[in-house]
Parts: C-alpha cells; sequence; structure tokens
C-alpha cells in the first residue's frame, strides 16, 4: 500500500473515529430523549468508535515484519464491529414504523444472516480460502473472500427493500434520512466485494448513524415544539377563564343602575362587556395568531367598562397608527388589566394608560405606560403569572419578546417587540 493510501485511510479512520467519540458523548449527555434510543445510539456509536481504533490499530502495524498477529486480531475485530451495527439498522427501522422485532420475519432473516457471518469469520481465522495475512503483514483476499461479505451485502440489501416496503409508514424526513443512509453503505459493500473498501463501509456506516441519531434529534425538537405551542395555547385558554370575579360582579351591578339613571350608557356599557367576555372566550378555541386590530378591539372593551366603573378615575390615550401585524390572543389585554389592578387607588390620582404602536425596522412594536405603583419583579402575593405566560406565548407563537420596566416618574412600561 502506497503512503498516499496509507495517508488517505488514516485520515477516514481518524475523522469516523472522532465523529463517533462525539457522537458517544452527546448521546450520553443529551437531555430528553427517551431511554431506548439513549441506550441504542451510545452502543451504536460505541461500535463505531472501538471499530475505528482497531482500523487504525491495522493500518499502523500493516507492512510491519513479524507483526502479522496484532493485524489479524485487529482486522477480527474490525470485522465483527462493522457489521453489528447493520442489525441494529434493521431494529431502528422496524422502531420507526412501530413493529415489534420479535415478530419480524425481516429481523428473523437479518440475525440469521448475522449469524452465518459471524460463522464465516470464525472460520476464516483458521483458513486462508477467505483472506490471510502474510508474514510480512500484508492482507490478502483468498479466492472466496466474496463469500465471507455475501451476508453482510443481502443484511443491507434488506434493510433498503425494507425501508422502500414502509416508506409510506414513515415520515418523509425518516424515509429519505435512512435512504441517504443505507444507499452509501450498499454501494460501498458491493465495491468491497472485488477490491477492500474498509475505509468507505465504515465512513457509509457512520453517515447511517449520524442520519439515524439526526431523525432522533430532530423529532424530539419537534415534539419539544410541539408541546411548548400546546402550553402557550393552554395559556391563553387559562387567562381567558381567569376573569375577575368582582369585576363582573361590579359590572353587572353597575349596568343594573345605569339602567335606570341612564340607559343610553347602559347599552353602551352592556355591548362592551358582551365583547369583552365574547373575546376571552374566542380565547379559548384559538390556537393562532390573531389580527393586532382584534385584541386592540377587545382591550378597547376592557378599558370601556372599566372607565365605566371608575368614571374620573382612569383615563385611556390611544396611539395606534400602526395595526397591521398579529399577536397572539391575550397579549395586549391582560397587560393593560394587570396596569388597571395594580396601578388603580381611588384614594390617589388618576390612572393614565397609553397605548402606543409603530412600525420599526424589525418589525412592529407595542408599548404600554402607566403612572401606578410601579413594576416589582421580585413582589408576591403576586407573581404576575399573567405576564409570564404573554411572555411565553409571544416567544413560541410569533418570537416576539416582552420587557418591563420602571416608568421614570413612577409607573411602569411593558414593550411588545414582533419581528
Amino acid at each position: 500500500m502506497s503512503e498516499q493510501m496509507i495517508f488517505i485511510r488514516g485520515c477516514f479512520y481518524g475523522a469516523t473515529l472522532l465523529l463517533m467519540g462525539m457522537g458517544l458523548c452527546i448521546a450520553f449527555i443529551m437531555p430528553g430523549i427517551d431511554s431506548w434510543s439513549k441506550r441504542f445510539f451510545m452502543t451504536f456509536f460505541g461500535l463505531l468508535f472501538l471499530c475505528s481504533c482497531f482500523s487504525l490499530v491495522e493500518m499502523i502495524y500493516y507492512g510491519i515484519p513479524g507483526q502479522e498477529r496484532i493485524a489479524i486480531v485487529a482486522n477480527f475485530w474490525m470485522s465483527l464491529f462493522s457489521v453489528i451495527p447493520l442489525p441494529m439498522m434493521t431494529l431502528f427501522l422496524l422502531r420507526c414504523c412501530g413493529e415489534s422485532w420479535r415478530k419480524s420475519t425481516l429481523f428473523h432473516i437479518v440475525f440469521a444472516l448475522f449469524g452465518l457471518y459471524f460463522i464465516l469469520l470464525i472460520i476464516a481465522q483458521f483458513t486462508s480460502v477467505f483472506y490471510y495475512v502474510t508474514p510480512d503483514n500484508l492482507f490478502h483476499f483468498g479466492a472466496w473472500y466474496p463469500v465471507i461479505i455475501i451476508p453482510t451485502l443481502v443484511i443491507e440489501l434488506l434493510n433498503l427493500t425494507g425501508l422502500i416496503r414502509r416508506r409510506n409508514i414513515l415520515t418523509k424526513k425518516q424515509f429519505y434520512a435512512m435512504l441517504i443512509s443505507m444507499l452509501p453503505l450498499t454501494i460501498a459493500l458491493i465495491i468491497h466485494l472485488f477490491v477492500a473498501a474498509f475505509p468507505f463501509i465504515i465512513t457509509g456506516i457512520a453517515i447511517s448513524a449520524i442520519s439515524m441519531y439526526g431523525i432522533v434529534l430532530s423529532d424530539e425538537i419537534e415534539q419539544h415544539f410541539r408541546q411548548q405551542q400546546e402550553i402557550a395555547r393552554q395559556s391563553a385558554g387559562i387567562m381567558a377563564l381567569q376573569m375577575r370575579p368582582h369585576f363582573i360582579h361590579n359590572t353587572l351591578m353597575s349596568i343594573y343602575y345605569l339602567c335606570r339613571q341612564d340607559p343610553l350608557e347602559a347599552q353602551r356599557v352592556t355591548l362592551d362587556f358582551n365583547t369583552y367576555l365574547e373575546k376571552n372566550l374566542t380565547a379559548l378555541v384559538g390556537d393562532e395568531t390573531i389580527p393586532f386590530s382584534e385584541e386592540l378591539e377587545h382591550t378597547r372593551a376592557y378599558l370601556n367598562v372599566e372607565q365605566a366603573l371608575y368614571d374620573e378615575n382612569l383615563f385611556v390615550v390611544y396611539d395606534t397608527p400602526h395595526t397591521a401585524f398579529r399577536v397572539p390572543p391575550l397579549t395586549l389585554q391582560p397587560i393593560v388589566e394587570n396596569a388597571v389592578k395594580h396601578g388603580l387607588d381611588p384614594d390617589s390620582e388618576p390612572l393614565c394608560i397609553s397605548i402606543q404602536t409603530r412600525e420599526t425596522d424589525y418589525g412592529s412594536e407595542i408599548i404600554i405606560s402607566d403612572n401606578g405603583s410601579g413594576f416589582e419583579p421580585e413582589d408576591d402575593d403576586k407573581p404576575h403569572i399573567a405576564l409570564a405566560n404573554i411572555r411565553q406565548r409571544l416567544e413560541y407563537m410569533c418570537h416576539g419578546k416582552m420587557t418591563i420596566m420602571s416608568r421614570e416618574g413612577g409607573g411602569t412600561v411593558v414593550r411588545l417587540t414582533i419581528p
């Protein structure tokens, strides 16, 4: 073997060793993946790591006279560790399809072929018909060498056939990732029937490992994202149900008295209160963002009712020329309600709330400010659960952000940024 070929093989084995070592560490420390997947990939990466180690040992001692026993032992373990992942790939395919390996004809055939390969590999240690190592430590194919490779090739062809037959059960992502992982290995095994292609086989299996692990990580990330979206949706529903009983009671009592004193005002407050209730109940079933104009209408209805209750103790200033964007439901209204709840004091100066919107280079911005008692993050008896829910839903439903800061001169400023 030329020095150039030795260098190329060393690069292949070294890269695979490094890659599988990293994969082994990631599989060990990665949180979130299920225990079966963790054990599976730690075993998979571990086998390929050992295979790469023995491959490097075999290459280092290649061509050095008197070291043929080391080369034979290294070659045996390299050959074994490089084939064990093939039935493991079958196992992974069946798991992705929801099939039991105990009842799978495919797995039983693959396992039988692996058993045949193992028997042939053992026999190869006592005969030269498959392969042999010369006294000057050079590897040579025997006349029957293709026989020992055929079971592994058949296993991979069965895996490929099984994958294609199950393409309608798998997701597109799973199907194409497994197809990409199996094709290079199949080609490398065919080439290996005629010429030595150990580096390509090991690299092909490494690609398989990375592709399959990528499927698991991608599924875990998607599942986590779906869970967070569901949590965000449920948070909106919980907030919609958390209407303050005393607010409802006071509103109904005010409407009751207004019916005699000012029937037109009673009608207006009734309509605003109805709009408020309707938007809250709509948020229970909504799982997507809504136009900001709808959220603003909800907020106006709520504030109109509060102004009817508190008369001249509550003033609201709207500066909202920009409304052409979308927000999660119950984004603005709970912030304003929080300001009223914690900032309105009949014995102090009137509460003034300002609502502004503007278009920026990065998207849209909503600014809610008040002259109330201010925001104390470490307070509570009042942990500001509603504000935490809004921040979470902004992040997961539209990648938005919320910042809260004290207002100069007293009060609070809440800034929402929607990209």
